[in-house]
């Protein structure tokens, strides 16, 4: 057959690896993300010339995609075509309609953040190459904070603050945290330039401080609403799920109910018939200053359990090393930073727990302490260690396709939603049966993901304002004021926090969708390492690979 001007017979697979090195070389810190290392003595260039032709390349991948007829395609290869076509459509969605690179300062932030901190927390290379990398990515900052200067001048208020709080972390991590990194390194010459390269970065940051402080924050008006129809159609292009913003509220909101009586429940079993036993449990939690060793203790627990149950195959790997949060992302009560699927070496993971700040109010030390309770905190550590997060990581190492792999390619449905959905299966296969506390516990932390599904909806397709988000945390997921604000803030720019609660609803739908064609030859460890083999995929083509149709992804 001959082909018309308009296509082509370029593999599809050639593509793929060609836009994968792209998005590698124009996000430089993803890159680092994934264990490529080709890039780290770069920043991103966030200047406006640099979004238009970043917008001009997508359109030229896109049409790229497009001249590949499908008939040279194999089934596989025509999924794989639309999941590539999708990250194309929402990066393209993401600089010209959302675009945080004009109304979020925390955009910069973490990018900054995450660029210099991952020299330090991965100890991929020897530590006089990363300090050299380093000292070129300072250099680099004030370049990018002019860009960041010039591109902000009105976003939201609660925006700027947020962006202060980490940007000020990120001040703190250059003039307090590097010199202690590095103190071993007997390289004068390597450590005068780092010393030179960090005042550079320190000055620049305090000059954006001032800048956000008095010229921008008075004047912030813009609005943080997403509005239905980009809402919409950001759930569609990044997850792939084509169910209105209405119909997913309803969902929540009916479950909320349910894990809410189921709460009520517990907790009047625990208290004798009380109700306020959460509030009982809630006040026996670790102190500041055994925190992360209770933590610690946990993961040993839960991987002897996973293990003796077969729920899924454990990859050989050392225990994440358990720290305090760094300054710079303590909007976060937790998280897991793991080495990049590509990472040629096995590096030690690091799974954070935000701490108290010694500068709080006694009560808002107590406050917090409340919210890292016993009960909750297994949980926590089952989201983000054993089985969440960790396990999850492990497992993309093993896998070779880029789509199945990268973290330019992962749905939050997809790997928060698998997270979320290990703390109730944990408890389902029996851990700790019949001990009602963690149960709670667990149940505590399944309100807090639907509140968010909740919250963040309404936040971005109604007229719900944070203060009435901070209420509803505290009055239908029982969190304490400060949490409570924390998550109903975090809404405003991090609107895909909805996607826990339905992440794991569309995984329990398949694996009782699976189990239900499966018959008596089901097994749980089964569907999971089948789950966790096939990588980050949007949960329509994990259907597809596992039912041979997509269905409904959610009901």
């Amino acid at each position: 057959m001959r082909l018309s001007s308009t296509h082509s017979a370029e593999p599809l697979a050639q593509l793929l690896d060609e836009y994968v090195s792209y998005l590698h070389e124009t996000n430089p810190t993803i890159a680092g993300l994934d264990g490529i290392h080709e890039y780290d003595d770069l920043l991103e260039d966030p200047s406006k010339e640099s979004i238009e032709a970043q917008i001009r390349e997508l359109g030229g991948w896109s049409r790229r995609l497009e001249g590949i007829l499908s008939s040279t395609l194999t089934s596989r290869e025509k999924r794989e075509r639309k999941v590539l076509a999708d990250n194309i459509d929402a990066r393209l969605f993401q600089l010209e309609q959302i675009r945080p690179w004009q109304s979020n300062p925390l955009h910069y932030a973490e990018t900054l953040a995450t660029s210099l901190s991952s020299q330090v927390l991965f100890n991929y290379a020897p530590v006089s190459d990363r300090a050299r990398r380093l000292v070129s990515k300072l250099r680099q900052v004030p370049r990018f904070l002019d860009a960041a200067q010039e591109n902000i001048s009105d976003p939201p208020g609660l925006f700027v603050r947020v962006g202060l709080e980490s940007l000020e972390g990120v001040l703190l991590f250059v003039e307090r945290d590097l010199p202690k990194v590095f103190r071993n390194l007997d390289d004068m010459h390597i450590l005068g330039d780092l010393a030179d390269a960090s005042t550079l970065a320190s000055n620049a940051l305090r000059n954006y401080l001032v800048h956000l402080r008095d010229t921008v924050a008075p004047r912030s008006r813009a609005s943080f609403r997403l509005g239905a129809d980009r809402f919409s159609t950001k759930l569609r292009l990044e997850e792939g799920i084509e169910t209105s913003a209405q119909h997913l509220l309803e969902i929540a909101s009916a479950e909320l109910q349910e894990k809410k009586d189921e709460f009520q429940s517990v907790a009047s079993e625990l208290a004798g018939g009380s109700a306020k036993a959460w509030e009982t449990l809630k006040g026996r939690h670790p102190g500041a200053d055994e925190l992360l060793a209770v933590a610690e203790g946990q993961l040993n627990t839960l991987l002897t359990f996973i293990r003796r149950k077969r729920l899924m195959k454990v990859p050989e790997h050392p225990l994440p090393i358990v720290a305090p949060t760094p300054d710079f992302y303590r909007w976060t009560f937790a998280s897991l930073w793991s080495a990049g699927p590509y990472e040629s070496k096995s590096l030690p993971a690091y799974y954070y727990v935000t701490n108290v700040d010694p500068s709080w109010a006694a009560e808002k030390q107590e406050q917090h302490l409340r919210d890292l309770n016993h009960a909750s905190l297994w949980s926590i550590s089952m989201h983000e260690v054993f089985p969440g997060h960790f396990l999850h990581a492990e497992h993309l190492r093993l896998l070779e396709n880029p789509l199945r792999k990268s973290n330019l390619f992962a749905p939050v449905s997809v790997t928060e939603g698998w997270a979320h959905y290990c703390e109730q299966m944990m408890l389902e296969e029996g851990f700790e049966r019949g001990n009602k506390e963690i149960r709670l516990g667990q149940l505590s932390e399944s309100l807090l993901r639907l509140a968010r599904t909740v919250v963040g909806i309404r936040l971005h397709t109604e007229d719900l304002s944070v203060e009435q988000g901070v209420r509803f945390f505290r009055e239908e997921a029982f969190l304490e004021e400060g949490t409570a604000r924390q998550e109903a803030e975090r809404g405003t720019f991090n609107p895909s926090y909805v996607m826990y609660s339905i992440g794991k609803q569309m995984l329990n739908k398949l694996r009782a969708d699976y189990k239900s064609m499966m018959g008596d030859k089901f097994s749980l460890g089964a569907f999971h390492n089948q789950f966790l083999s096939q990588g980050v995929l949007p949960f329509w083509l994990h259907r597809e690979l596992m039912l041979g149709d997509t269905g409904t992804l959610i009901e």
